[in-house]
């Protein structure tokens, strides 16, 4: 896996990108017949999705066969990386390349502390109450709601969140009061339109019960390199043919018109920004039995036969 930081003209360090190589399917990975969608660590069903007829949700399953892809972090971590999303980045990018049940794929990934969730606030309401607000319920199924929270980008744990007085959960709050929490990796998988937690429920679980916004590293699938590159000369062409307009314009009309890098500079550096961190669309494999195979899965996982058309939710 080649790593490769990324940082704003400032030098503020902004993601971590991941070209990953050797690996055409992931171990975690996402598999999908027409409307229906399963992920499976390994061979071991993790969450069986329908999504609604007319495209206004998901129904979910959800197994309690998830195991996280990260060792128990300790205290000492914690205090050790504080307030360094850089070497966390690092940390969880060498657990996700070595663990064999990992979503990581052949392509290009980020991994990024901006995520959009930490800027949905926008009531200003208490930390517990918006992050709360963000999770989708239901245990063993639910519903996640396309039509009310379009582009909400909810947050769907693989598992049960932990009570804020379970024992992991205890000692996590004292990082987070104390600043030291670690950070809640979270998976955006396109298809679910919603993240997936891959490590940090009981982080997740005390930062809410401490009403503090949680840390987190957001994974993506980014362009890949061909197309970075195809990227890169359109937009260097574009920058190219706008200063040229404005010469052109400076020679009939005089040096009160600018010379248009203050307007084409910004333009380039945004269509180069995007290429290297934008995200794109995850991927699935098609799964083999088709929808037969899926219903045949869902009817194990729920105990009980599902009628043709319903889904286990």
């Amino acid at each position: 896996m080649r790593r490769t930081d990324l940082t704003r003209d400032n030098g503020t360090w902004t993601g971590l990108s991941l070209e990953v190589t050797g690996r055409r399917r992931p171990g975690l990975c996402l598999f999908s017949a027409r409307r229906r969608l399963l992920l499976a660590q390994q061979a071991r069903p993790v969450l069986l999705a329908a999504v609604d007829e007319h495209y206004y949700g998901v129904d979910f399953w959800r197994t309690d066969h998830y195991r996280s892809l990260l060792p128990p972090l300790r205290a000492e971590t914690g205090r050790a990386l504080a307030g360094r999303p850089d070497r966390w980045a690092y940390r969880f990018a060498d657990h996700l390349l070595d663990a064999p049940d990992s979503p990581l794929h052949d392509g290009r990934w980020l991994l990024s502390p901006d995520s959009p969730l930490l800027h949905r606030n926008h009531g200003r309401r208490p930390h517990a109450e918006h992050w709360a607000s963000m999770l989708v319920e239901g245990h063993p199924d639910g519903y996640i709601d396309w039509f009310v929270h379009h582009g909400s980008w909810e947050v769907l744990p693989l598992r049960p969140l932990p009570e804020a007085d379970d024992s992991r959960v205890r000692a996590y709050r004292r990082q987070a009061r104390d600043g030291t929490l670690p950070p809640v990796l979270l998976w955006w998988v396109s298809g679910l339109d919603c993240h997936l937690i891959l490590d940090g429920h009981a982080r997740l679980a005390a930062a809410i019960a401490e009403s503090t916004a949680p840390s987190v590293l957001h994974l993506h699938r980014t362009a890949p390199s061909d197309e970075v590159a195809a990227g890169t000369e359109r937009a260097v062409h574009h920058y190219e043919a706008e200063l040229a307009r404005f010469a052109e314009l400076r020679a009939v009309h005089g040096s009160a018109v600018p010379d248009g890098a203050a307007l084409a500079g910004p333009e380039l550096a945004r269509r180069l920004g995007d290429l290297h961190t934008g995200q794109r669309p995850s991927w699935a494999w098609p799964l083999d039995g088709g929808e037969t195979r899926w219903r045949c899965l869902a009817d194990e996982a729920a105990g009980r036969r599902w009628p043709d058309g319903a889904s286990p939710a």
